[in-house]
């Protein structure tokens, strides 16, 4: 039966916002406006909690640390949130994080299509709330459509929000119904970078060091994380657990100790995998391991103890910028730098959400100060390898040229042929450095030379 007048039941937000977006038109800015924090939490939003899977709520807390920049999804995705969890809602917060990560960009430009004005500021919890959705709807397809949909929904009530529920529950309806975009028998840079999740400033960088083809192939590679096994024929069960392009860089490492030298320093040491490498490829040298982070070195020392061939390495806590003339000479020095991690972007997708432009300057600063004391500590005939996981000329070959004047450069070429079960070698030679490129080699993006006093 019809109700007339004042008894006639008034649509929902929710109904309202989706019959205009079905029309054609944009979420409304009424919609946007945020419930004010004096406010406090409202008790339909503890409801909401109860209505939201285990999983999508982790993830959602998570997303939440990492966007406030408290914390890195690495660190976070191993922490005491997890452990609530069953092996099954691990695994789906696990991919929600790293894939909203990922796909960040290039979700917010699908969001930004249905607002009203697409530079509207949303509120971040709002926000988390849509990615979220909207990743499982396009890039989930074993995930229910209406799931997606209702708890992201409630994410948002849960999260305070509720006068933005009928907006998320309008844009996400859309969302199920709109075409995915494809790559174009043409795109320009900017859009094959929004189409692939990455800063349009960074990829026409790549563009210029690398070339299109490499640049498209390093953001598709930017979207998962690196299989192993790809650079060596084997994996080696006498090594740690550690990715092809840092063992690649420790055995290259190895491979350049002078023969018969023994003092070894690994100079930027922590989390210590390429220590460990170093370690069991070089049982007769004496290796001093440093890190300028207490807190990291001690995680190392714990990791380090898991390898007997491990017991003799002896570990400092050392700004090596700063390493004073009593730390002595040494044969063999490895400056694995702090970088940008730019070439790492598969693993530590945030890197791609937080990096400015300016940024690479004071990197670059800092590895040319590292390099610059490493190579006083360096004996004479002693080698030293630089390495970074960047992606980026300031950070690479310029640091070398201005810190490493005077120094010979050693084949590279030859150091690789070296390396036990490399795969392909020759490959991995750019401009007589060690060069790899997500997407191009199976493997995170490193650089790497090999400097002779």
């Amino acid at each position: 039966m019809k109700t007339q007048g004042k008894n006639k039941p008034r649509p929902s937000e929710t109904d309202a916002v989706a019959r205009v977006l079905a029309a054609g038109g944009r979420v409304p800015k009424k919609f946007l406006k945020a419930r004010p924090v004096s406010a406090g939490p409202t008790m339909e939003a503890k409801a909401a909690q109860a209505k939201i899977s285990p999983s999508r709520r982790v993830a959602f807390e998570i997303l939440r640390l990492v966007a406030a920049g408290k914390g890195h999804s690495d660190d976070l995705l191993r922490g005491p949130r997890m452990e609530e969890l069953t092996d099954a809602d691990k695994h789906l917060a696990t991919a929600l994080v790293m894939g909203v990560l990922r796909w960040q960009i290039a979700l917010d430009a699908r969001i930004r299509a249905f607002l009203e004005r697409p530079d509207q500021a949303l509120a971040e919890d709002v926000l988390l709330a849509l990615r979220l959705g909207a990743f499982q709807l396009l890039h989930l397809d074993r995930i229910p459509a209406h799931a997606a949909l209702s708890e992201s929904v409630e994410l948002c009530r849960a999260a305070g929000a509720s006068y933005a529920t009928g907006m998320v529950n309008a844009v996400l309806r859309r969302l199920t119904v709109a075409i995915k975009p494809k790559e174009r028998i043409f795109e320009t840079t900017a859009a094959f970078a929004e189409r692939l999740g990455h800063p349009a400033w960074l990829v026409e960088r790549w563009v210029k060091a690398y070339g299109r083809a490499a640049a498209i192939k390093i953001c598709e590679a930017g979207q998962s994380e690196p299989e192993r096994g790809g650079l060596f024929a084997e994996p080696d069960p006498t090594l740690p657990e550690i990715d092809d392009g840092s063992r690649l860089v420790a055995e290259l490492a190895a491979a350049a100790l002078p023969a018969g030298a023994t003092r070894v320093w690994d100079s930027c040491a922590a989390p210590g995998g390429k220590t460990l490498v170093l370690a069991a490829r070089l049982p007769d040298a004496q290796l001093l391991a440093t890190d300028v982070s207490a807190k990291r070195l001690t995680a190392m020392q714990g990791r380090l103890r898991r390898y007997e061939y491990a017991y003799p390495i002896k570990t400092l806590v050392l700004d090596a910028a700063k390493a004073p003339e009593s730390l002595g000479e040494f044969d063999l020095i490895l400056c694995d730098v702090p970088c940008s991690g730019t070439g790492t972007l598969g693993r530590n997708p945030e890197i791609r959400l937080r990096l400015a432009p300016e940024e690479l300057a004071r990197q670059a600063a800092r590895q040319e100060a590292i390099l610059t004391v490493a190579l006083k500590r360096l004996a004479v005939g002693g080698r030293l390898v630089y390495s970074t996981c960047s992606l980026e000329p300031e950070e690479c070959e310029a640091v070398v040229d201005r810190a490493a004047k005077g120094f010979k450069r050693v084949d590279i070429a030859e150091l690789l042929a070296q390396v036990p079960g490399l795969v392909g070698p020759g490959e991995l030679v750019r401009d007589g450095a060690l060069r790899t490129l997500p997407g191009v080699q199976a493997c995170d993006g490193f650089f790497a030379v090999v400097l002779e006093r």
